[in-house]
């Protein structure tokens, strides 16, 4: 087994983890799939999730669920939290959010699937749950991202706790 220097993981194992004041893609980092050959989701759910309204500056809470299906690469769960946690200061629309953490993923580990979802909490009496996915073109996973994308929300969940 590789160790996590060998792996280039800067973060795991850490005791002197500094955390971003902003929006930071440059904390995340991957390691590799060891079963690439399979097919699997991987699922992050992260409850506390914290961003700003651009306008307003007060804070947004969200869970926030990340599910992919890896390729070569995988993200680091701690970096994938430091990363998270910068956009504790970060001013942006909830759309704008789950979009970005999207992208970014795909950049870092080119996923054959993958896919974000904000359940923010209610400000102003109403909650925002935006959805976003993408399905690397050219495979199977492009069909499976627009289906997904058709169905997501046929049957939602019932809005009373929040």
């Amino acid at each position: 087994m590789k160790s996590r220097q060998a792996e280039g993981l800067t973060h795991l194992g850490s005791q002197h983890t500094e955390y971003a004041a902003d929006y930071d893609p440059t904390v995340l980092e991957t390691f590799a799939n060891r079963h690439p050959e399979n097919d699997y989701f991987v699922k992050f759910n992260c409850p506390e999730f914290t961003s700003l309204c651009p306008i307003t500056g007060q804070p947004d809470f969200a869970t926030l669920t990340i599910s992919y299906v890896p390729g070569e690469r995988m993200v680091e769960s701690k970096s994938l939290k430091l990363y998270l946690f910068s956009f504790r200061n970060h001013g942006d629309y909830h759309e704008d959010v789950v979009n970005v953490i999207m992208k970014d993923l795909i950049k870092l580990m080119d996923p054959k699937y993958i896919e974000v979802l904000g359940r923010f909490l209610p400000r102003g009496g109403i909650s925002i749950d935006p959805y976003c996915n993408y399905g690397k073109p050219g495979t199977r996973w492009e069909k499976v991202a627009q289906d997904r994308m058709t169905w997501h929300d046929m049957h939602p969940e019932i809005v009373d706790n929040r």
